[in-house]
């Protein structure tokens, strides 16, 4: 399996509805790599951000098939990771790393 870095690993944050409602619980979600583990996601949270993370949960959502204009196409899937933060911290997203 392919090494990958600390950034590359964190693809980007997921800013909806939902995640803005888990941000209140001290969760925030990010895409990750497809090939990112629990422990990598955690260090590398914590190494970029320089925050605490007590839990991470993992999400795979697979590709699907849709039919776009009268051909078959399909949406990618992608791995959404929900991280969960101590009490008292916070990642402020807008402004980037």
């Amino acid at each position: 399996m392919k090494k990958i870095n600390f950034i590359d690993s964190i693809k980007s944050p997921v800013i909806t509805e939902k995640a803005t409602i888990l941000s209140e619980q001290n969760k925030t979600v990010f895409k990750v790599n497809k090939n990112a583990t629990k422990k990598t996601i955690k260090k590398n949270i914590e190494k970029i951000f320089k925050v605490s993370v007590i839990k991470v949960n993992i999400i795979n959502k697979r590709s699907k098939q849709k039919l776009k204009q009268g051909k078959l196409s399909t949406k990618s899937g992608y791995k959404k990771a929900i991280v969960t933060l101590k009490k008292g911290q916070s990642i402020d997203l807008t402004t980037g790393i």
